[in-house]
């Protein structure tokens, strides 16, 4: 098992259980979840090679945690990030004082307009490290961390929610809980 197909093989995992199921023409249930056997059926006609030992290594090893087996071990499904509508079944919580997120400074402009919009995906995302935040927005170019008073905004009315692994979600941030420093 190569690094370079355990990338391959998150990648599409993530392609298909977070965005286009469709891809390997399968249906993610109310949940999210989708048969494991179904997954690697699907991927395989693509022409890609995935075993149960590959995709629990997959799981296993992806250092963001994208993924989550389920505990009867048939199931398998994205942690969050999903643009496809499903319900995650996450309870609202309160969360810490400051939550961050990491951008790229052209999307200051409308940041400070409308503050942090979902956009495609179900929820925004947020970290309790900056270092975390560093890493997401380096991704698109040189990283621009902002600071949100989550606490704030829980205490004015908005949900926030944990998921499996620890990405804090909410519906949006508006401009007025951003610290822009």
């Amino acid at each position: 098992m190569s690094n370079i197909n355990i990338k391959r093989v998150s990648k599409l995992m993530s392609l298909i259980l977070r965005h286009k199921p469709e891809h390997i023409q399968a249906t993610l249930d109310e949940n999210g979840w989708l048969l494991i056997d179904e997954l690697i059926n699907g991927i395989n006609k693509k022409g890609v090679h995935l075993d149960r030992k590959l995709l629990e290594v997959v799981v296993q090893q992806n250092d963001k945690k994208r993924f989550i087996i389920s505990d009867d071990g048939l199931k398998i499904r994205a942690n969050q990030g999903h643009s496809v509508h499903i319900d995650l079944e996450l309870k609202a919580v309160q969360p810490p004082v400051f939550l961050f997120h990491g951008t790229v400074p052209k999307f200051l402009d409308a940041i400070l307009d409308k503050g942090l919009l979902k956009m495609s995906r179900q929820h925004v995302h947020l970290s309790t490290n900056r270092d975390t935040a560093i890493n997401v927005g380096s991704r698109r170019g040189k990283p621009v961390i902002l600071t949100v008073r989550s606490r704030e905004m829980h205490e004015n009315g908005c949900s926030f929610f944990l998921s499996e692994n620890g990405v804090w979600l909410t519906e949006g941030v508006p401009p007025e809980y951003i610290e822009f420093k």
